[in-house]
């Protein structure tokens, strides 16, 4: 026996307007901030660009870096000889690892079996093995004066750390834990970032008007030229195209877009407030920065070459963080 079930004209229609409406749409990842000053990150809503909440950290938090896998975005608290993981969707605290002796700067090797800080107070740069779960300390090599940035090789052979205070650029061999050579550098290197499949080195001059360019193609480092971008070179991120470079001027209050195949600036955007760390938007349209003194996270719209928003955050913001984000 077969049985008939109808339903009302308007729970059908009703029932028919619910299936035709477009699923909701994920909410987009949090932009994080670090406020150095403040031991918080600020945690900033995309969609309409406020601030959601502010998470405690350790002791000055500088920088940022996502774990090989995605799954947590790592803070590195320098004077709090700590590493805060926080989710990179929920921005909920997951755990913190102790006994990580003053980590300024933070950087994985591309096979993810190393792990490599900075110590910015206490001249040194300590070399972890990375299991996936926890760093263990293989050595702790000491160097010239305030270890300021990291960069590792597409091979996971060398890192590469600028001495702030000492203006010298050292490379440190991963496998041995031990320094294979330093060059002298400009006035305050910064950021490091490597080209042409490793075999060329920019460095950020904060103490000068540009950025060094290096050859390490070779058993030793070869100075090869500079390229002017404006006062207090500091910081990059790759536009994500391939093709180019952001590099913040601190001092210019002023970012530069650097041609990687020239090396030469072909675009600047201004910025206020003392531009620093950068992230890109996934699509290459928006580029986030933090305006270091004017406590704002700035926004900018890259075909329109101006800041579109200005979200207040805490005291001296360093870093900054998106899980949506440009290929790096």
């Amino acid at each position: 026996m077969r049985f008939k079930f109808s339903i009302p004209g308007r729970l059908a229609a009703f029932l028919f307007a619910c299936a035709a409406l477009p699923s909701p749409a994920a909410e987009p990842p949090p932009v994080f901030v670090l406020n150095s000053l403040d031991a918080t990150v600020s945690v900033i809503d995309p969609a309409n660009w406020s601030e959601k909440q502010r998470i405690p950290t350790g002791k000055e938090p500088h920088h940022l870096y996502l774990s090989p896998d995605e799954s947590s975005l790592i803070v590195a608290n320098s004077a709090g000889d700590s590493l805060t993981f926080l989710n990179p969707r929920t921005a909920e605290v997951q755990r913190v690892v102790y006994g990580i002796i003053d980590p300024y700067h933070l950087r994985f090797s591309p096979d993810m079996k190393w792990f490599v800080t900075a110590g910015n107070r206490l001249n040194h740069v300590d070399v972890y093995r990375w299991d996936g779960k926890e760093p263990k300390l293989a050595k702790r090599i000491p160097t010239g004066k305030t270890p300021s940035h990291i960069w590792i090789d597409g091979k996971s052979t060398t890192a590469y750390v600028s001495m702030q205070d000492s203006d010298e650029l050292v490379a440190v061999d991963l496998a041995t834990q031990t320094i294979r050579w330093r060059v002298p550098t400009g006035p305050m290197p910064a950021d490091i970032f490597g080209i042409h499949d490793g075999k060329t080195l920019l460095v950020g001059l904060t103490g000068s008007d540009g950025v060094q360019v290096f050859d390490v193609a070779g058993a030793q480092p070869k100075p090869i030229g500079q390229i002017m971008t404006g006062k207090g070179a500091h910081a990059f991120r790759s536009a994500g195209d391939g093709r180019s470079v952001f590099v913040s001027n601190r001092v210019a209050n002023s970012i530069s877009r650097i041609d990687l195949q020239t090396l030469q600036v072909v675009d600047t955007y201004p910025v206020p407030g003392g531009p620093d760390c950068m992230d890109v938007s996934a699509d290459g349209k928006t580029l986030y920065v933090t305006s270091r003194w004017a406590k704002k996270l700035s926004v900018i719209d890259l075909a329109a070459h101006k800041v579109t928003q200005q979200v207040p955050v805490g005291r001296s913001p360093h870093g900054v963080w998106t899980l949506d984000h440009a290929r790096r």
